[in-house]
């Protein structure tokens, strides 16, 4: 049968306002009546009536994760980690597209609302700055948390210093001989696109390369996009000798591209990538990579919404550390 609250208060020895408040994550409760009462509901494994909750207390309990990304593994990560945190707080999950034209947002988010009236939102980029989906939040006071967003100020959520990162991994392939290293960028809205390029081109600078123009081609953050911009880099009267993508998913586009060239990687081509979604693993060659901690990112940002939901000043912008792994998709240059 299953557990209530009743009992949870019981074998505690508190009051069934004291579990709520503990259960809600509301302040004001002693850690050791806070453990205590985790402790019985660990031990009757009791879970909350998610419906009985919402009635109570004029909450939802739901949470949503808003996108428009065409990154499945990119958003596969963010959405893990966000299940985590709503798991461990009671929250239940909803996935919300949106679609491209201003319009459409406003209209999407609208039917979001009218069918589970989430307690919050959390935006990946290139939502994140979306002045559509921004000006719809703030007009019906939804809170809301931002996951790398290029403004920042005001803002809950969680970033990571993606220019630095970049420059770290060109280092890199500068160090093992590379002079002639293309870039891939992402869409321009996307404040990743930025940072990543602008550590891109601070990073030539830095080794004393010139900017050529010619190496640097627009992405979608796909992996049809890679092919494309890899066969364009690929077909130059002098190829570059490393290809750096804006993500893994344009990353892996590449190695496709060269692959049915008959070109070897990294033998003929060194590929890199960003983000150390799935994909930088699973494919062959392994990724030269920079590990962003995409799921713990999900997770924080979901946690800073959870505390913006409890108290209207709580919560804000965590910063989190980059990881650079020189993987077997890289390595010094042949001799031409």
């Amino acid at each position: 049968m299953r557990s209530r609250i009743e009992d949870v208060a019981a074998a505690a020895g508190v009051s069934m306002k004291t579990v709520s408040r503990v259960l809600n994550d509301e302040p004001n409760v002693r850690d050791a009546m806070r453990q205590r009462v985790m402790a019985a509901v660990e031990q009757l494994q009791y879970r909350p009536n998610l419906s009985a909750r919402s009635l109570a207390g004029q909450r939802s309990y739901v949470i949503a994760l808003v996108y428009n990304n065409p990154s499945r593994n990119y958003l596969m990560e963010i959405q893990s980690g966000m299940l985590d945190a709503c798991r461990d707080h009671h929250y239940n999950l909803v996935l919300a597209p949106v679609g491209s034209a201003r319009q459409r947002k406003a209209e999407d988010l609208k039917v979001v609302f009218e069918h589970f009236a989430p307690d919050g939102v959390v935006l990946i980029p290139p939502l994140t700055d979306d002045p559509a989906v921004l000006e719809f939040l703030e007009q019906h006071e939804v809170p809301f948390a931002c996951i790398a967003p290029k403004r920042t100020d005001g803002r809950i959520g969680v970033m990571m210093d993606e220019t630095s990162a970049v420059l770290e991994l060109m280092a890199g392939l500068v160090a093992q001989g590379h002079r002639r290293i293309a870039h891939i960028k992402g869409p321009p809205a996307h404040g990743a696109c930025q940072w990543r390029y602008k550590g891109y081109r601070d990073a030539l600078k830095k080794a004393g390369l010139e900017y050529d123009p010619a190496l640097v081609v627009q992405g979608a953050f796909s992996f049809e996009s890679g092919i494309e911009a890899g066969d364009a880099l690929l077909d130059l009267a002098q190829p570059p000798t490393a290809i750096f993508a804006a993500n893994d998913d344009m990353a892996a586009g590449v190695i496709r591209a060269a692959c049915e060239r008959g070109l070897a990687v990294p033998r003929d081509i060194s590929v890199c990538g960003f983000d150390d979604t799935p994909i930088a693993r699973h494919i062959y060659p392994a990724l030269t990579t920079v590990r962003q901690p995409t799921s713990e990112m999900g997770k924080l940002a979901t946690l800073q919404l959870l505390s913006r939901i409890r108290a209207a000043e709580a919560g804000g912008m965590v910063q989190v550390e980059h990881e650079v792994l020189f993987r077997e998709s890289t390595q010094p240059p042949a001799t031409r």
